[in-house]
């Protein structure tokens, strides 16, 4: 958990998306798949009420400890639950008015239904015109032809936690027949010049396009507003990277006081 948050030490431009989203719904939010609170917290910081799902304790509670000290109304705001999301079934139900899976985690789901179950979830936890969002990675032919199990070097970085350099190393192996990408990354911390701890994680992500994206949603009772191509939420072009849908749940909203 600790070693993720320094992958992700530099900002990949998504909070405010999700910042903007939220002015335009309010509150609660619901993120699945929340990890160590990159998302929820500063949701929780912004005045938002926020439930946070993940199956990995040790990513929830950097969430909790990142949100006391934040201060105790920032961790009044926040609520961590440890438990898987296939299957999803939180207590109220249907009143989140948006729920959102960040930065490619649906793509850790490896089959096609796993990945239709997290949309059913984000469905079966928004009220009526509730809106959902979703952000994929999509990489290019190239880059896919490029990942070939090599090992390349991704970063030197000071952790600023154990004031220690961590080394990442990581190969990627593209299955064409599959449509998956075998990944696996190599940390390696220590003293400059000392014996180093080494760890080692592997994921198989199931690679989506941007429609078949917009088709899961679909399924799930949600209509689609956009499948954007970037945070800025222009449509979807050829050469993008990324696919961002924004999906809202059928029915009106009910009105809040």
């Amino acid at each position: 958990a600790r070693l993720y948050d320094l992958d992700l030490s530099e900002d990949p431009g998504d909070l405010d998306l999700y910042l903007a989203l939220a002015s335009r719904t309010g509150g609660p939010i619901l993120e699945i798949a929340a990890g160590s609170g990159r998302v929820a917290l500063p949701l929780a910081q912004a005045g938002y009420e926020v439930t946070a799902v993940d199956i990995d304790p040790a990513m929830l509670a950097r969430a909790e400890s990142a949100s006391g000290v934040a201060g105790p109304e920032v961790r009044a705001r926040l609520t961590c639950v440890e438990t898987n999301l296939i299957g999803l079934k939180l207590p109220g139900g249907a009143h989140f008015r948006l729920a959102i899976l960040a930065l490619n985690s649906i793509l850790l789901l490896e089959t096609r239904d796993m990945q239709q179950a997290a949309l059913e979830a984000m469905a079966r936890h928004l009220e009526p015109g509730g809106i959902a969002v979703v952000d994929v990675w999509l990489p290019s032919a190239d880059e896919l032809a490029r990942y070939d199990g090599r090992i390349g070097l991704e970063y030197v970085r000071e952790d600023p936690e154990s004031g220690l350099l961590v080394t990442k190393s990581a190969a990627a192996q593209h299955e064409p027949a599959t449509g998956h990408i075998r990944l696996t990354a190599i940390y390696e911390e220590g003293e400059q010049g000392g014996t180093p701890r080494r760890w080692v994680r592997e994921d198989r992500l199931r690679l989506l396009n941007s429609d078949e994206l917009r088709a899961m949603a679909e399924s799930a009772g949600l209509d689609v507003e956009v499948v954007a191509g970037d945070y800025e939420l222009n449509p979807v072009g050829p050469h993008d990277e990324r696919a961002i849908l924004v999906a809202r749940q059928r029915g009106r909203p009910a009105l809040r006081p």
